[in-house]
Parts: C-alpha cells; sequence; structure tokens
C-alpha cells in the first residue's frame, strides 16, 4: 500500500514537472522569445520594425485561436496537449529552417497556437489526474513555467552563436514535455464530485459579459503596452548601445522577475483585487518608462525584472478579479479577459512597429508607459472591497498563463 502511494505520488510530482517544463517551452522558449531574438532575426532576414510588429500581432491571433479551441475542445484535453506540442515544435523548426520571409511568417504564427492551447489543455489534464486537494498548489506551479522559460531562452541567446539552433533545441524541449505529460496524464478514480446544475432562472446568466467590461478593458490596455517591450525590449536596448549579451542579461531579468512572482503571491493575494491590479500594473508602468532612455546594464536589469514582476503578477490579479466579479462564470470569464489580454497585444505590437518607424523607439515606450497606466487605473475605486481569498487558496477551473 505504501509502495502504491509513493508510486501515485512520483507520478503527479512527475506530471507537475512536465507540464510546467511544456508551459516554459510554448510560451517562454518558443512564443515570447521571438522578441528576444528578434534583433538577431532581422540580421538574417529582411524585415523591418513594422513588420515584425504585424508577424507578433498575427502570433497573438494564433494565441487566442488556440485558446477558444480550447474551449471548444475542454473535454479532449489530450488532444489539447498533442495539438500544442505539435504546432508549438512544427512552428519553432519552420522558423530554424526558415529560408525568408515566406517560411518564417507562418512558422511564427503557427509556433505560438500552441501556447493558446497548452494552457488549457494542462488545466484539465492537471485537474482529473491529481487528487482534488493538491490540485491547486500544481496548477499555480504549472502556470508558473512562463518566467524559468524565458530565463532558459535567455541563456541560450548567450551561449549559442545561432538563433536558429536556439529555436530547434526549443522544439525538442518541447516535444518531450509534451510527451511526457500526454504518458504520465491518468484519470484519478476518486472524482472531485458532481458538478452543481442551477435550477430555474439565473438573470446573473445575461450580465456575466457586462461585468467583466472594466477587467476586460484593463487586460486590453495592459496587452497593447506591454507588447512594446515584449517584441521591441531587446531590439531597442541593442538600438541603445547595449551588447548583445547584455541585452540577453536584461531579458533574462523579465524572466527571473517573473518567477519571483511565486513568493508575493500570498501577500498579493491578501489583498482586493482591483488594488493588486493597480499596484501591478503601476509597476509595470514605471518599468516601461524606465526603458525609454536605457541607462547603465544594472538600471535596465532592474526595469526589466520589475516589468518581469508586475506583468506575470497583474495577470494573477485579473485572474482573482474575474472569480470575485463572476464567481459562478469563473472558466469562461477566465478565458474572457486572457483572451482580451493577448488581443491587446496583437494590436499593440502592430501599433508599436508602425509608432517606431515614425517617431523612434524611445517615444514608443514612452506612449506604451501612459498606456499601462491608463490599464492600471481600471482598477481605481473610492469605495472599499472585501478582501479575497488568497491566490494560492482559490480553485481555478480554467486558467491561462502570462501571455
Amino acid at each position: 500500500m505504501k509502495r502504491s502511494l509513493s508510486l501515485s505520488l512520483d507520478r503527479e510530482t512527475a506530471l507537475v514537472v512536465a507540464g510546467t517544463c511544456l508551459i516554459a517551452g510554448t510560451y517562454g522558449l518558443v512564443r515570447l522569445a521571438y522578441g528576444l531574438f528578434l534583433p538577431d532575426i532581422q540580421g538574417s532576414v529582411s524585415m523591418s520594425s513594422s513588420i515584425a510588429g504585424y508577424v507578433s500581432s498575427g502570433a497573438s491571433a494564433a494565441y487566442c485561436a488556440g485558446a477558444l479551441v480550447g474551449l471548444v475542445a475542454a473535454e479532449r484535453p489530450r488532444l489539447l496537449v498533442l495539438g500544442s506540442l505539435g504546432t508549438a515544435s512544427i512552428g519553432s523548426v519552420g522558423m530554424a529552417l526558415a529560408p525568408g520571409m515566406a517560411v518564417l511568417v507562418p512558422s511564427t504564427i503557427l509556433a505560438s497556437a500552441g501556447a493558446g492551447l497548452a494552457s488549457p489543455g494542462l488545466v484539465a489534464v492537471v485537474a482529473r489526474s491529481l487528487p482534488a486537494d493538491r490540485v491547486d498548489r500544481a496548477q499555480a506551479t504549472v502556470n508558473a513555467g512562463t518566467g524559468p522559460g524565458l530565463v532558459a531562452a535567455g541563456l541560450l541567446a548567450l551561449l549559442l552563436p545561432e538563433w536558429r539552433v536556439g529555436f530547434a533545441i526549443s522544439a525538442v524541449f518541447t516535444t518531450a514535455a509534451g510527451l511526457a505529460v500526454l504518458l504520465l496524464d491518468r484519470r484519478d478514480p476518486v472524482r472531485h464530485g458532481p458538478t452543481p446544475v442551477q435550477d430555474g432562472p439565473d438573470p446573473r446568466r445575461q450580465r456575466w459579459l457586462l461585468a467583466l467590461l472594466r477587467p476586460a478593458a484593463g487586460a486590453f490596455l495592459l496587452g497593447a503596452a506591454s507588447a512594446a517591450v515584449w517584441t521591441y525590449g531587446r531590439a531597442h536596448l541593442v538600438g541603445s548601445g547595449m551588447s548583445d549579451a547584455a541585452s540577453v542579461l536584461a531579458w533574462i531579468a523579465i524572466g527571473v522577475g517573473g518567477t519571483a512572482t511565486v513568493w508575493t503571491v500570498r501577500v498579493l493575494g491578501a489583498w482586493p483585487a482591483q488594488r493588486a491590479w493597480l499596484v501591478t500594473g503601476l509597476a509595470v508602468a514605471v518599468a516601461t518608462a524606465g526603458l525609454v532612455v536605457p541607462g547603465p546594464l544594472p538600471v535596465a536589469v532592474l526595469a526589466c525584472g520589475v516589468f518581469g514582476w508586475g506583468f506575470v503578477a497583474a495577470t494573477s490579479a485579473l485572474l482573482a478579479w474575474t472569480i470575485q466579479l463572476v464567481p459562478d462564470r469563473a472558466a469562461p470569464g477566465t478565458s474572457v479577459v486572457f483572451i482580451a489580454l493577448v488581443l491587446g497585444q496583437a494590436a499593440g505590437s502592430s501599433a508599436a512597429g508602425a509608432l517606431s518607424e515614425r517617431a523612434g523607439l524611445p517615444a514608443t515606450f514612452l506612449l506604451a508607459a501612459l498606456a499601462t497606466v491608463l490599464a492600471a487605473s481600471c482598477g481605481w475605486s473610492r469605495g472599499a472591497r472585501p478582501s479575497l481569498h488568497r491566490l494560492d487558496e482559490v480553485e481555478t477551473p480554467s486558467s491561462f498563463s502570462s501571455a
């Protein structure tokens, strides 16, 4: 009996590790690594700043398409995981082998769909494979994979002489992680209990989308504003005179900052969600403004670290805010606000690319910082708000990693 329990715990741990690696691969090593390697890509393939922005917008749209497929096929998580590793890996291989724009652009867009498929697939796999008392912490661990993925991407950029090799390694890593998830997935015989069915008319069913207008608007604005850093952050640092190695270190700091949210989630989770959104959004604004005219390397690294922490923490606050407003629609509500976030990134990437060619990247980053302040202000409220449950204690039937 003890041996059986030990094997079960070992399998659960291995599944959480594999799921974390899949998020690290699809988000940090594939989707968001486009911005990291953009200066090197532009050096190999003729690509203007505006075209780079349009490609990033297309990748964000592909992410949203993947997330929507995840909602429709929520009861087939293994298919979602398989689609995630397939699109992310095939897209990454296409980027690595692309001789020019004709292959590079569709490959980049396809690769980004993997992240949109991975999150809903893993949420369902973890929920059905682990006992109910361990699901929440496992979900939080898996969804924190973006930060380590960003760090790993930065290390690849430092150690490898060619960006194409980096995407090839990312494809292999993501494939291995996805296959491990599929092998370790087991439906736990102890179910979490039947889903409660609400009888009778519920007037909130017709109004739950209206209740999400403020968080969805804030998410869209944050996505649009943050796109400047995600897409052009490293290119801006290099263009300002920073060495390639130093700019990669700054990018790694974004991943470190995102990972650091694991240690601040309890503090932020004790705050009202709107206050947490306001504070973390302002942190992103300050960090973006700090990159307008990059100073010494320590200043740029600090700004990037604050940006990574603020962005990932803001997405956690967004999740809690949504659950507070529509607790009976937490799953679709979470999907709505996170899709709004990535749609904002799609719009922001194109806008930042077009603006940078006319006014330059410093002006683009300044406007992005101002837009982030506007996004944070969506959480402003004069009235007192009830405190939320701590984020690590809230059951989230559907959640997405930081986009």
